[in-house]
Formats: structure tokens, sequence, C-alpha cells
């Protein structure tokens, strides 16, 4: 079987994540042999994080292009949630950990001098250029295919390249000036910004587990197609809950009792069409019921 050319892309995006976040813990782990630099270690545990979200965020494109089967008729997309509950507990960790090194070397009386600044710098300049062409190539490839596991990875992405200039900052500051404490400070800073984003990940993913309803702007998209759908007089009972990448929606609406079989097919079959394309993520049923009089 073909594989569809969005799913090419996608995985062309998911190729380049892994390709890079492997790339870059391997030069941010010398970075901090060299350096001893706590805000290179915060971005080092901040791209080991997006390796694994890399790998998840390739798994679930996979997953995608799966079709449901007898076990699983609505698919397997809820194994994204729970792989993402995982990454969110690994984060907070890995945070908490940055975050209790910055501040024993900021009460230490005698802080830890950093080391081959210049080279920790060259690291980190080469870390933010390949995050910024990566981001690009994603950002190409969510506007062909709407994917929003790409679109979820890009973001991701673009949040880290705070962490990683806050690393340039420090270095710098203590190669010229001396003032060592400051890697200390964007340590905290970095580790910070990895609970906060460890606690979106995990709301998110339980958010979904539970059966949370879609965003309230895309049911009101779906009301407005449906209220505005010819042939239909009304409608009730529109549901939608989320799992993973995918919005599961179901949706009753009320036609013309006299119209034949084949009409109200049609008339059902077309407002699925419509919401399919104006919601490429969503899994939609539509149930035909005859408008009361």
């Amino acid at each position: 079987m073909a594989i569809p050319d969005t799913t090419r892309l996608n995985l062309s995006a998911g190729a380049a994540s892994l390709v890079v976040a492997a790339l870059l813990v391997a030069l941010k782990l010398w970075a901090m042999g060299e350096t001893g630099s706590l805000a290179v270690a915060a971005s080092l545990a901040d791209s080991a994080m997006d390796l694994m979200m890399s790998l998840g965020a390739m798994a679930a494109i996979l997953y995608a292009a799966k079709p449901a089967d007898d076990d699983h008729a609505f698919g397997h997309t809820s194994a994204e949630d729970l792989a993402a509950l995982g990454q969110a507990l690994f984060i907070l960790v890995s945070a908490g950990i940055i975050a209790y090194a910055a501040v024993a070397r900021l009460v230490d009386p005698a802080p830890v001098p950093l080391a081959a600044q210049g080279r920790g710098m060259a690291v980190m300049a080469l870390s933010v250029a390949l995050t910024i062409a990566l981001v690009l190539w994603q950002s190409r490839v969510a506007r062909r295919t709407g994917s929003r596991v790409v679109q979820a990875d890009r973001l991701h992405y673009l949040g880290d390249l705070l962490p990683n200039i806050g690393a340039i900052v420090s270095l710098y500051a203590s190669a010229r000036f001396g003032l060592g404490q400051i890697d200390s400070a964007v340590a905290l800073g970095a580790a910070a910004m990895l609970a906060l984003g460890a606690l979106r990940i995990g709301k998110g993913a339980f958010d979904a587990l539970m059966d949370r309803r879609a965003d309230p702007a895309v049911i009101e998209g779906i009301a407005t197609l449906a209220r505005e759908w010819p042939g239909v007089r009304g409608f009730h009972d529109l549901k939608t809950r989320s799992a993973g990448s995918r919005i599961f929606v179901h949706l009753h609406i009320e036609l013309d009792g006299d119209l034949t079989l084949r009409e109200a097919h049609d008339i059902g079959a077309g407002l699925r069409r419509t919401i399919l394309l104006a919601y490429p993520q969503t899994d939609v049923i539509i149930h035909k019921d005859v408008a009361r009089t």
C-alpha cells in the first residue's frame, strides 16, 4: 500500500527531530563535561527530554498511519497520552535535580569555577542554529499536513531556544566578567521552564485520558457547520472527546421525515466530509433523527 504524501512529510519531520535531538544531546553532554556549567546541564536535560518527545512523536505518526483493529475500534491514539504522562514525570524529576544543584551552588561560599567557556559557547551556538533549522522544516511540514503532532513538536523546540541562549549568556558572563553565579541563576530559570512545560504536558495528557471535550473553538466551528448545512433543520447532542492527536465527534442532526433514505444519507455524508475538511484531526460519526414538527 502506497504511503500518502502527508504521512511521508510527517515522517520526514519526525526523523529530522530525532536526528537533531540525538546530535544535541551528544554535543551538550560533551560541553557539560568540558565546562561544568549548570546552564549547559539544564539545556542538556531539555534536549534529552526533546529526544524522548521526538521518539514519542515518531511513534504517534506511525500509529496514526495504522487503521483501527478489532480490539481498538477507535484507534490507538491514547498511547500518546500515556507516553506524555511518563515524559512529564521525567521532566519534573530532571527540573528538580537541576534546581537543587543550582541552589547548592548559589549558597556555596566557594563557588565552582567554570572552564572552557569558549568551547561551550560554540556548542550552544551550534545547538541554536540546528534548532532553528529544524523549526523551519517542521513549520513547512505542519502547514502542508496540518499534523498536530508535528505542530506540538515544533512549539516545543521553539521553547528550547531560550535555555540555549541563556547558557551562552552565562558562559560569556563567566569568561568575560568572572560572574560564575549567573550560570546557577540561568539554570534555575531553565529548571522552572522545564517544570512548567512538564505540568502543561501532563495536564493535557490527563485531560485526554479523562475524555475531556475538544477545544471550544473547534466545537463552535462544528456547530456552525451543522447549523448552516443545507437540509439540516437542527442538531443536538454534539459531543467530543480527545485522544492523543485525534478528536472524536458524535453529532445528531434533525432532518425532514419525508426524505428518502438516500437523500438523508447524502446530507449526512456531505456534512461529515465538510467537518473532516475543516478539522482533519477529527473522527466524525453523525446520527440522523427526524425533525420535530
